[in-house]
């Protein structure tokens, strides 16, 4: 029997990395265990109960305010334990955060094999985003086995020097989870309060959906964002601005400051992953500096808006789907005014076409396991 270990530790990962658990856990030869970090306690939690996925392996790592280097230390030395006690043939990991790099490196120390999923996205600055671009170079460089979303995704594998042989191209796991939650949600959770979400859908006013929390967008990128949000606010008072703020107080503190007492906008704590699915369903616009939601919003044929100077996800770009507009408050306004005054701009935006993936990612990825699982069980 093949062993599997998947480690996650975000609420991003969580998401991506539900639909290859799911598959993997319903095939008969293949043994596949779950280790979580908890990089992100509650967010990570809400996923996880969602897609009724129970951790094997807890390593509940979190604290408030925790730098880079102690996240890393954490992880290493958690996992280091966890290898030796589960002895698995093979680490899964996703993407680009400090738990995947992390807990590649503790494999490679233990000569575990390790396949990167989500692998060979790049900007080409390791400072954008950071640490997230660093991160997934350094995974790429320790992986055995690189399970790549797009062709652009490839062609960037193989300029790192990784072998034809060991790319693997799926599409990407979210649009699985994006489809699935899609079609089972037909109305918020018993985990929304807030009479104001349910009041704003019903009305069916324009919706803005805001996510903003990357740490290189910390503030003074931040304050130009909000900055943005209040002049869009009070130029368009019949939109309705939700912005579901994340926990950190880098991110917190400084947006309750500057949005709270604004009529149209609603700040709110984080969503559970089939609440904010229904929001960006009923949204007009996705404004954000999310990798997941530039993937899913095409899915759903919304225009995406990326607070960021650079995507490591260019296929949107080029599609038309996904536009960059930075963080600077003058270019985020002239943007969401374009889409909100031009039907002929938003439709140019809003048409369906999604390069990431058919909803299948999952089965590809589970197939090709089962194909090489031979190979996978021979030492390293």
């Amino acid at each position: 029997m093949l062993k599997i270990l998947v480690v996650i530790g975000t609420r991003p990962e969580a998401i991506k990395m539900a639909p290859v658990i799911l598959s993997l856990k319903k095939q008969k030869k293949l043994i596949c265990e779950v280790c979580v970090t908890a990089q992100h306690r509650d967010m990570l939690d809400q996923v996880l109960t969602f897609f009724q996925i129970k951790p094997d392996y807890d390593l509940n790592i979190m604290t408030g305010n925790q730098q880079l280097n102690t996240i890393t230390a954490k992880i290493l030395s958690a996992l280091d334990e966890i290898y030796q006690q589960c002895k698995p043939d093979l680490v899964l990991v996703h993407g680009d955060t400090n738990t995947s790099f992390a807990a590649a490196l503790a494999a490679f120390y233990r000569k575990i094999k390790i396949g990167h999923i989500e692998a060979g996205m790049r900007t080409g600055n390791l400072q954008l985003p950071f640490p997230e671009e660093g991160n997934r170079v350094l995974t790429t460089q320790i992986s055995n086995y690189h399970f790549a979303p797009t062709k652009e995704n490839v062609a960037h594998l193989k300029r790192s020097g990784v072998k034809t042989k060991n790319i693997i191209k799926t599409g990407n796991t979210v649009i699985d989870s994006l489809l699935l939650t899609s079609k089972k949600v037909k109305s918020f959770t018993s985990a929304i309060t807030d009479s104001r979400l349910t009041d704003i859908i019903q009305s069916k006013k324009k919706i803005i959906l805001v996510t903003g929390h990357r740490r290189e967008n910390l503030g003074n990128p931040l304050a130009q964002i909000c900055d943005a949000l209040l002049q869009i606010a009070n130029k368009f008072p019949e939109t309705t601005i939700i912005y579901p703020v994340h926990p950190n107080p880098n991110v917190n503190k400084p947006v309750y400051a500057a949005l709270n007492n604004t009529p149209n906008i609603i700040l709110t704590h984080p969503l559970d992953y089939p609440d904010f699915v229904l929001l960006m369903k009923h949204a007009y616009i996705l404004l954000t500096d999310s990798g997941g939601i530039q993937e899913e919003g095409p899915s759903l044929g919304k225009p995406v808006l990326v607070l960021r100077e650079i995507t490591e996800r260019p296929e949107a770009l080029k599609a038309g789907t996904v536009k960059l507009v930075g963080t600077k408050s003058k270019n985020i306004v002239q943007h969401v005014s374009a889409l909100v005054t031009s039907k002929t701009a938003y439709q140019k935006m809003s048409l369906k076409i999604n390069p990431y993936g058919d909803g299948n990612a999952a089965a590809r990825i589970t197939k090709w396991i089962k194909a090489n699982a031979q190979i996978l069980k021979k030492t390293t």
